[in-house]
């Protein structure tokens, strides 16, 4: 008897009893947090992206965690007061030791709020065009058409001017077109019409837009803009330019090439220039 009462004291003095309950607490806590997590990911919540999603089963399970560690610690006999007000001063001297990742993490959710683009989404940022893989507290990381990934600080991404290429289903394709100043510009205008009408992939509506740009160095610069599905802008900008060129060739309408015009001091006298093809012949 006296053995059984020593033992229990023993026990009691190391809190085996404590910690035994608190290592059953976060097995229970942790697996009832992938339950949780699950569980929310099975769900079909209208309006929600892919994105929020993701960061709403992420919340949900470490919230649950962050909950049953409390518990832990409260069953193991810690002063949460105190714990919080050394994590509280831990905070602060985090923060002023990375006011960058402080500035990242808020402009995070910024984007996160304002949602700007999403997962998936094709971006421009600066030099950098890409495909969208997630967007995170501290960083949006992209993949290049190239193949290379990229991670774009979220406080880069609220100061810089950012363009969403897939925001709209369809888009605008501005093809730039130099012909020669002796050329009909009417005659131009209405072969480029029908380049557009006959390809398939060139939207009826928005119409397509012609503009005369100015007169240029060499060339009468002429703009001509046809819409496409987003999907279909680089294959229809391909297509249109090949198509283009094809038919002025048929139609004999030049494209001329940039030229510089040499004078010797006046603006009407080009500079003298002769000949003397036998000379180089015999020498």
């Amino acid at each position: 008897m006296e053995e059984t009462s020593a033992t229990l004291n023993l026990i009691e003095q190391f809190h085996v009893f404590a910690i035994g309950k608190g290592f059953l607490i976060l097995i229970i806590g942790y697996f009832l947090a992938r339950f949780a997590r699950n569980g929310i990911g099975r769900l079909k919540i209208a309006n929600l992206t892919p994105h929020s999603m993701t960061l709403l089963k992420r919340v949900v399970f470490y919230g649950i965690l962050v909950l049953t560690s409390i518990s832990v610690m409260k069953e193991l006999g810690f002063d949460l007061s105190v714990v919080l007000g050394a994590a509280g001063i831990f905070s602060v001297a985090i923060g002023f030791a990375s006011q960058t990742s402080a500035s990242n993490l808020i402009s995070g959710l910024f984007l996160m709020m304002e949602r700007p683009f999403s997962v998936g989404d094709i971006i421009r940022v600066g030099d950098t065009t890409g495909e969208v893989l997630s967007i995170d507290l501290l960083s949006v990381k992209v993949r290049t058409f190239d193949n290379l990934f990229v991670r774009l600080p979220n406080e880069s991404m609220i100061k810089t001017q950012v363009t969403t290429l897939t925001k709209f289903p369809i888009r605008r394709v501005d093809l730039k077109i130099g012909i020669a100043y002796k050329e009909d510009i009417e005659i131009v205008k209405e072969i480029l019409n029908n380049v557009a009408a006959k390809n398939t992939q060139c939207l009826d509506e928005p119409a397509p837009v012609f503009i005369l740009l100015g007169f240029g160095s060499s060339s009468v610069d002429i703009q001509f803009s046809v819409w496409a599905k987003r999907e279909n802008f680089l294959t229809l900008k391909n297509t249109m330019y090949q198509e283009i060129k094809k038919t002025f060739d048929q139609q004999d309408i030049e494209m001329p090439f940039s030229h510089i015009s040499l004078y010797s001091g006046t603006a009407t006298k080009p500079i003298p220039i002769i000949m003397d093809r036998e000379n180089n012949e015999k020498s």
